[in-house]
């Protein structure tokens, strides 16, 4: 049974975490309104200028000179990835999923809350073998943004469900990795893909030997970006397989161990990414001109596709998938959530922001115009899923036991 101060130390710390990322999803929350009211205002076309200024070398042809946009959506988001890959790993080996009885339910969760989604996507715009490649677009949920409503409620949510949302969107997350690597890769250069592969393998093998310097892994992250980016896969992929191989110190019943380098490495990269990178993200990809735009263009095929995928899709995939498992017994429902908070968690899920205005520069290279169109359907439906959720749960009563639960928190 763990002790009362380990256990206090390891809530305390879990606030910490959904803390920090709250804070980060409404900087976010800030950032999109600002790119949205820059877009739409005077200097719009300066920030679009910007946004596609020459600020460095060609790293590769395949993308020609590096501009602002390439720099932050194929650079900066490396270290968002590298983040998530750091918290997939610890969730996985020392975290809330490492019981294969606490991975069912967000796992089974995630998987519907992709596959939904993208069939929706497809009944609605698949008819054009244009707009095909956007399947994935809605597949994703934004965990920032979710984590960052979920902060103006308060006690209000219980923190079972605030650990279901973030397990729900680290596997969704590790399935966006995979399909950015399957199915966003077009050419392939087999030559720099050997050279990532061969750098990938010294990072595994430091950390056999036990090297837990992190200069070291990060110098070989460097080199894997590169390496990657000139292979033809996307070169965020690199995040992901650098964490991977970053060591880890178990810590049971405490929150972290003070000589772990992931740990370490997770703690000195999170402020950075949630009040810096993500920001500046969504600075960047969330400008929309909504110049001479009507209601019926978002009823056009892509932006409809896409905001039905996000709010409709969603929903009813993840309250679907756990209504499912919680009644055939494969897992229990988390604790101190009534059936409405689990549907006002699944309707938040729908958030896609990040992740999905990530996909959508990949879905269609070199088609601005099918980008901005997705961009209009990816803040419709992320915009609906989060009001619409906020009011859900915003209305609930906690329950007694709930009440009781947050207070030991």
């Amino acid at each position: 049974m763990m002790a009362n101060g380990a256990k206090s130390e390891n809530k305390s710390a879990l606030r910490r975490f959904f803390e920090t990322e709250a804070a980060g999803g409404l900087l976010l929350m800030g950032a999109a309104a600002a790119a949205m009211l820059l877009a739409n205002s005077g200097l719009g076309d300066s920030y679009r200028h910007l946004l596609h200024l020459e600020m460095g070398p060609t790293l590769t042809p395949k993308l020609g000179p590096m501009t602002l946009e390439l720099w932050v959506n194929d650079g900066l988001m490396a270290l968002f990835f590298l983040l998530v890959g750091l918290e997939i790993k610890r969730e996985f080996l020392d975290g809330e999923l490492s019981e294969p009885s606490r991975r069912r339910l967000p796992l089974i969760a995630a998987a519907a809350g992709m596959a939904v989604p993208a069939l929706v996507y497809l009944a609605v715009a698949g008819g054009d073998p244009t707009l095909q490649r956007g399947w994935a677009i809605p597949a994703a949920t934004d965990i920032a943004f979710a984590l960052g409503v979920l902060a103006l409620l308060g006690s209000r949510v219980p923190t079972s469900l605030k650990l279901f949302l973030t397990t729900v969107a680290i596997a969704d997350d590790l399935g966006a990795v995979l399909v950015i690597a399957l199915f966003y890769t077009q050419s392939l250069d087999l030559g720099a893909l050997a050279a990532a592969a061969a750098i990938l393998l010294v990072l595994f093998a430091l950390n056999r030997l036990g090297v837990t310097r992190l200069s070291a892994y990060l110098a070989g992250f460097v080199l894997l970006w590169y390496a990657i980016l000139l292979s033809g896969v996307h070169a965020t992929v690199a995040g992901v397989l650098a964490a991977l191989a970053v060591p880890l110190v178990r810590s049971p019943a405490a929150p972290d161990h003070p000589d772990s380098p992931l740990h370490l490495l997770e703690h000195g990269l999170a402020p950075w990414v949630g009040f810096a990178i993500l920001p500046i993200f969504g600075l960047t990809n969330a400008g929309v001109s909504l110049a001479g735009l009507s209601f019926s263009d978002l009823l056009a095929p892509l932006p409809l596709a896409v905001a039905l995928g996000l709010f409709a899709g969603k929903q009813l995939a993840i309250f679907g998938a756990v209504r499912l498992v919680v009644a055939l017994g494969l897992a229990g429902r988390p604790g101190g959530a009534s059936w409405r908070h689990l549907y006002g968690v699944a309707l938040l899920c729908g958030i896609g922001f990040t992740m999905s205005l990530f996909i959508a520069t990949l879905a269609f290279p070199g088609r601005p115009e099918l980008v901005e169109e997705t961009k209009l359907g990816i803040l419709a439906g992320s915009a609906l899923s989060a009001i619409c959720g906020f009011l859900v749960l915003r209305f609930v009563a906690p329950a007694p036991s709930l009440q009781r639960s947050v207070a030991t928190v």
